[in-house]
């Protein structure tokens, strides 16, 4: 009598140990979206059961929403309950194979999950926070925010399996889990907030949300290529000489009358860029016909000069 009264309340005593370290399990967020996991009841001889679990990643990759579905269960036996496992389903198909409840936080089974605290439950007590089966066609949906869909997460069960059990624990049909879509990204997707075309700003990445300058701003810095030409080294147009410059015609002063001074190719030959329209301001263009009257005036001074000298 004594040691059956020791041994209560040693079990007493662990169950309060137990009850009074019950670490929360986090929020799981940054899990990727779009991504899936499915685990289909193979069929098993002897039994009617047939359904499925599914999971994908909750709104704003915060946790997991799963979608239940079973039939065949049998017409005795209930409530039934499922679970995530810790181990996938071995080969030969064992669901003792499976291992315990998915409990990365070393709850333990004791106590009983309580629902309206589902933080404080195993991870991988889905009917415990959600409702065990009472029927035997059962279908429902759910989010679970403790669940990853995460693969570095400690709550991510899409490497793993579930279990159904009778209300004994009697295990009745197990299932491995496999990707259908590992997602594209993590967590929330960002909203975009890239600049007008117009503000000169690129695109902001999109890791962080905010426009970043760009290096091909709209805004061009100054440069002769801008659209706005700077005044041109030459124009084209020949330019006068200063008094006192050689100008490649007969000087009036001095002798000899005729010209000595070989001109300069201009180093803009060939390249002359032609107005527009004429401008009061263009420099005198010198014709041919001003070369002509101004020769013309050099040979009637030679030939004054050779009538005095006469």
């Amino acid at each position: 009598m004594l040691v059956s009264v020791i041994s209560v309340l040693a079990a007493a005593t662990a169950v309060a140990a137990q009850s009074s370290t019950v670490i929360p399990a986090p929020v799981v967020t940054g899990n990727p979206m779009g991504a899936k996991y499915v685990g289909t009841l193979p069929p098993k001889e002897g039994s009617t059961l047939t359904g499925s679990i599914g999971g994908t990643t909750g709104a704003d990759g915060k946790g997991v929403k799963f979608s239940v579905s079973f039939a065949g269960l049998p017409e005795t036996g209930g409530p039934f309950m499922y679970h995530l496992h810790a181990k996938p389903v071995p080969a030969d198909g064992n669901c003792t194979g499976t291992g315990a409840h998915l409990d990365p936080y070393m709850r333990g089974e004791v106590p009983i999950c309580d629902a309206t605290k589902p933080e404080t439950c195993q991870t991988g007590d889905l009917s415990g926070k959600f409702g065990n089966i009472t029927e035997q066609t059962f279908s429902t949906e759910y989010t679970d925010l403790y669940s990853a869909t995460l693969p570095s997460d400690p709550a991510f069960f899409g490497a793993l399996s579930f279990v159904v059990h009778l209300s004994n624990k009697t295990r009745i049909g197990c299932a491995n889990f496999t990707m259908v879509s590992a997602g594209d990204g993590y967590g929330a997707a960002p909203v975009s907030s890239s600049a007008p075309a117009s503000s000169g700003y690129g695109t902001a990445p999109a890791s962080s949300g905010y426009a970043a300058p760009s290096v091909s701003s709209d805004y061009a810095a100054p440069s002769l290529s801008s659209g706005h030409a700077a005044p041109p080294l030459s124009t084209g147009y020949p330019v006068m000489p200063p008094t006192n410059a050689t100008s490649g015609f007969a000087q009036l002063s001095g002798m000899p009358l005729y010209n000595t001074t070989t001109v300069a190719t201009s180093p803009t030959a060939g390249q002359p860029i032609a107005p527009s329209s004429a401008s009061a301001s263009s420099p005198p263009e010198f014709t041919a016909g001003a070369a002509k009257v101004a020769g013309g005036a050099g040979a009637l001074l030679a030939a004054a000069a050779a009538a005095l000298v006469l």
